[in-house]
């Protein structure tokens, strides 16, 4: 999805005696907030949120992007209101790499990553120097690195834990060759290396269960959870409406009935 500039406009109107707004606070129309997701899962539990929102009267937009880079950037440009596609440590890094001031308005759910092959039907018996692919960015990068010495592919130098780097691979018996990509294109790579270790969101958008189609998944306990991103001293209102939608009982019996463990709510 191509970054189109938004230009923000007020236009005011008296009827029946009363003053209508198209001009919010931070460039969105009043009583609508634009919130860019990852198609699955979060797209679909912002649409669980909607009719909460809008008995207050919000009319959530929800506008779908395919890549880790375009949803933060469009909310620092005030694009969005909010966004919903990322965990909490690659939005602390992604703003320390760019210097963008947003930050964590509520956490909703994780989503354990798995390690899935379309060749192996276990991570065991791989030959030597299987090909294993992994997310280009650095932290889940590092969080798939941590998942592969988990599952006994190689070893990682000690403390380095989920940041840690192809280079910190220190015992390599099967000459695993590690691949790194963009996040995105993990479940199409699966035709061409042994492994892939995928985000459960990319994996679900192309119907693979991370509960029953991955080899291994990481431990329930993951510090990744999912956040809503917003701009940093954005505190309207509806933004604190749309926190505490995302974190209602309606949306975590949605959240448990829907994804049956392949998704898990935070909250």
């Amino acid at each position: 999805m191509n970054r189109r500039s938004f230009i923000s406009f007020c236009l005011c109107a008296v009827a029946a005696g009363t003053i209508l707004s198209g001009c919010g606070q931070e460039g969105s129309e009043q009583g609508v907030l634009k919130v860019g997701a990852s198609p699955v899962p979060h797209a679909d539990i912002l649409k669980a949120a909607e009719p909460i929102l809008a008995k207050e009267g919000i009319k959530l937009e929800i506008i779908e992007f395919t890549d880790y880079v375009q949803p933060n950037m469009a909310l620092a440009d005030k694009e969005l209101d909010a966004n919903f596609f990322q965990h909490k440590p690659y939005l602390e890094n992604f703003c320390k790499e760019r210097k963008l001031n947003l930050v964590s308005l509520t956490a909703v759910h994780i989503e354990p990553m798995g390690v899935y092959s379309k060749k192996m039907k276990d991570v065991t018996s791989f030959a030597e120097g299987a090909k294993v692919a992994i997310p280009n960015d650095p932290t889940n990068g590092g969080r798939a690195l941590k998942i592969l010495a988990d599952a006994g592919f190689f070893k990682l130098k000690d403390g380095v834990g989920v940041n840690g780097t192809p280079a910190d691979i220190i015992d390599n018996p099967k000459k695993v060759q590690v691949v790194e990509m963009e996040a995105a294109v993990l479940p199409r790579a699966l035709d061409d290396v042994d492994y892939a270790v995928i985000n459960s969101n990319y994996a679900l958008g192309v119907n693979l269960n991370p509960l029953k189609d991955s080899l291994y998944t990481e431990n329930k306990d993951s510090p990744y959870a999912n956040v809503v991103a917003v701009r940093a001293n954005d505190n309207r209102p509806e933004l604190q409406k749309l926190a505490k939608a995302l974190t209602s009982p309606e949306v975590k019996k949605f959240i448990e009935e829907k994804y049956q463990g392949a998704v898990l709510p935070a909250f």
